[in-house]
Parts: structure tokens; C-alpha cells; sequence
């Protein structure tokens, strides 16, 4: 155990972060054999979504994530699954009424008072002299 406070705290550190790394690769295994026990549109979305969590939070490799969600993609196409589309369905919306435009009351124009400013005066300041230094004996 170390005995060094921040060492001692980086210690604290590693384990919270390995415990939340450790949750999310379960996560992801969980998705994926959900996937393959049943293929459907729902499970590769999720399968996918808990790869880019990972990818986003530094826990796999761009590429791996990609190979892996290129995997399950497959899988789904040689399963029959329809992709769902990220496109929703657009649905008629009732119309909406617009109000009356509101007349615009207008304030009277009221003279500002232009403040001038006095330009700063400089201070003089006198220099000290500077100190002798004792002579060295």
C-alpha cells in the first residue's frame, strides 16, 4: 500500500476507473449476446450503441469499434434483419395558427446626457537611488 498521499489517491483513482471500464465492456458482451441469441433491429442498435460509448469514453480503439459493429452488421444482413434508418417518419402535424402581429409602441426619444471624461493626469514619481552594495573586505 503506498504510503505517499498522492500516490495513495491515484490508487483510489485506478480502482473507481477500472470498476466504471470493467462496466462497460460487460455492457457491451451483454448487448452482443443478446444480439446473437436474436437477431433483430433493436439488439444491433443497442450492440452498437454500447460500442460508440466505448469508443467515446476511450475504452476501445476507433478501428476495433468499427470492426466489431462490421461484424455484427453482417451477422444481421446473413440474418435478415432490416437496418432501421436514423430517418424518422414525418408526421402531419396540425396547423398552426398565427397570431395577430402586435403593433409596436413606440417610447418617446429621450435625450441621453453625453458624459465627458477628464483625461487622466500623470503622476510623477521620483526615483530612488539605488542601494551601495557594502565593499567586500
Amino acid at each position: 500500500m503506498p504510503i505517499i498521499k498522492s500516490a495513495i489517491k491515484r490508487a483510489k483513482q485506478t480502482i473507481k476507473r477500472r470498476d466504471r471500464n470493467v462496466g462497460i465492456k460487460h455492457d457491451i458482451k451483454s448487448a452482443v449476446k443478446a444480439f446473437h441469441a436474436k437477431p433483430s433491429a433493436a439488439t444491433l442498435s443497442a450492440a452498437h450503441s454500447e460500442i460508440d460509448t466505448a469508443v467515446k469514453k476511450n475504452l476501445l480503439k476507433k478501428n476495433t469499434a468499427a470492426r466489431r459493429k462490421a461484424q455484427l452488421s453482417k451477422i444481421a444482413k446473413d440474418a435478415g434483419v432490416k437496418l432501421a434508418t436514423g430517418k424518422k417518419v414525418a408526421t402531419k402535424a396540425p396547423a398552426v395558427v398565427k397570431a395577430a402581429p402586435k403593433t409596436a409602441v413606440k417610447k418617446p426619444a429621450v435625450a441621453k446626457a453625453t458624459v465627458t471624461k477628464k483625461p487622466a493626469v500623470k503622476k510623477v514619481v521620483a526615483k530612488k537611488a539605488p542601494a551601495k552594495k557594502p565593499a567586500a573586505k
